[in-house]
Formats: C-alpha cells, structure tokens, sequence
C-alpha cells in the first residue's frame, strides 16, 4: 500500500488544521492506522492510531481532546484533525499502515507499522 499524507501548513495558536492520509493499492480497512510527527531535533513520536474497524482510537496525552482521528473506508483515507493548536505542535507528521493486532498495543511504537507515507509539516505560531 501507497500512503500520502498531506494538508499540513501554518497555523496560529489555537488554530486547526486537517490532515488527510489517502492510501492506494489496498484498502485501508486492513490496516491499524497511526499519526506520528518529528519536531526539529527530537524522535518520532506517536501522537494517534484508530482501529481496523474505526471503533476504537488512542492518543498521545498532550492530545487528547484536542486531535482526532478518522477514517473513511469509501475514500481510503485516514484523517486528522486538529483542534487547539499549540506551537510545540510543530512537527513533520506522517501517516503509517500496520498490520499487527490492536490489541497488542503496539501501534505505539514505530515498528508496529509495515508501511509509512512522506510526512506533511504543520507549524504553529504563537
């Protein structure tokens, strides 16, 4: 599967944006789906992942109520939208395709993921 992650750009404080990633080659429904981002000089983090179904999500602390993420098995895209913008939000963020059980938990982790789009770079100004 191809992923393509996009809608990233410039942001306010207290702004939202949404990310789209759209997949080709198989359907998304497969797949555990997450969002990590990488700040200027920092690891990869996790920030969310949804379920092969849709029907269950998990956050990234800093978060949760304030980013949500979606998908559409119909368009094969996973979204993100994010609400309440902070500039330590700052990041490349990128999409990632996993083939491992939800319930292991492991979509925390990087190597939980099979497949990885380009990234898309929010920033946020205070």
């Amino acid at each position: 599967v191809q992923l393509q992650a996009f809608g990233g750009g410039l942001a306010q404080a207290g702004g939202s944006l949404r990310l789209s990633c759209s997949a080709s080659g198989r359907s998304l429904s497969v797949y555990v789906m997450g969002w990590f981002r990488q700040a200027p000089g920092k690891e990869r983090e996790f920030v969310a992942a949804i379920r092969r179904s849709g029907g269950s999500t998990d956050y990234l602390d800093s978060a949760k109520g304030r980013f949500t993420i979606s998908k559409d098995n119909a368009k094969n895209t996973v979204y993100l939208q994010m609400n309440s913008l902070r500039p330590e939000d700052t990041a490349v963020y990128y999409c990632a395709a996993g083939n491992g059980a939800w319930n292991s938990r492991g979509y925390y982790t990087e190597n939980f993921y099979n497949y990885w789009g380009q990234g898309t770079l929010v920033t946020v100004s205070s």
